[in-house]
């Protein structure tokens, strides 16, 4: 079931916007979402417009890695970015550094890892560690992420299914591009992203998730740039996507919501 329609009959939803239609006046909100929350954030965005007359101006952008349009990239330009959302350690990071207002951090989500094939193609069986090892080694070209996935499996998962040798040359790390989108025109027969990422794509079958053993759940957390002209409004929206009532919307989307330890002030 698409998350809109979690939306749409959940009333409660519509409630927890109440708080933000008493905001002083409406504002442009430009948030920045990585890949990972990105569907749920889109999902929620518009009954959150609705209700609290505020615009989300939203763009895109990996939490690490060298392109442009990464996060740390962009608010070392001094980007006028309102919110960030991204991987909760890439976030603690820029925290550390000052680039976000500190307490304002919020949870919002865990995200696993799953694999896909081509639309059509033969679906290994990924099921166990050793399901899993040979599916990367069946493989004629692997693709994985720039971002926190990608990085878990170059550096970690390689190792633990004790391939790393066999795959040089025919495993790829892919940059700005999703994996599934890769996976879908053919330039990778099996590719593997956060679920969250991969759920989008048209032209590609998710065959399942990493086994339990080499699983590695990814954060997504969003925080205030320290800065924000409009600092209010940004809390209130990171209130909202982690209020309980909109958990469904976000598990629809691949990710496992989590219960709100803190709220942003």
């Amino acid at each position: 079931m698409r998350p809109h329609h979690f939306i749409l009959r959940a009333g409660a939803v519509l409630a927890t916007l109440a708080f933000a239609a008493g905001a002083a006046g409406a504002a442009d909100l430009r948030v920045v979402s990585s890949g990972g929350f990105a569907q749920a954030y889109k999902d929620l965005s518009g009954p959150y417009e609705q209700a609290s007359g505020d615009h989300l101006v939203s763009e895109w952008g990996p939490s690490m890695g060298a392109t442009k349009n990464a996060i740390p990239a962009r608010l070392a330009r001094g980007e006028p970015i309102d919110v960030v959302i991204m991987v909760g350690d890439a976030l603690d990071k820029l925290m550390a550094e000052g680039k976000l207002e500190p307490g304002s951090k919020v949870v919002l989500a865990n995200s696993p890892i799953a694999c896909a094939v081509r639309h059509g193609a033969a679906r290994p069986d990924i099921g166990t560690v050793d399901g899993l090892r040979k599916a990367f080694l069946q493989a004629r070209h692997v693709a994985y992420s720039d971002s926190a996935s990608g990085e878990y499996i170059k550096r970690e998962l390689m190792d633990k299914l004790g391939i790393r040798q066999q795959m040089e040359g025919k495993a790829a790390q892919i940059p700005a591009t999703p994996v599934g989108e890769i996976v879908a025109h053919g330039d990778a027969d099996f590719g593997c992203q956060q679920r969250s990422e991969l759920q989008p794509v048209k032209g590609i079958d998710i065959v399942g998730l990493l086994p339990q053993e080499v699983q590695l759940k990814t954060e997504f957390s969003g925080a205030v740039v320290r800065g924000s002209r409009h600092a209010g409004e940004a809390r209130a929206l990171l209130r909202f996507l982690a209020a309980p009532a909109n958990a469904p919307a976000i598990e629809a989307t691949g990710l496992e919501p989590v219960a709100p330890m803190h709220a942003a002030h």
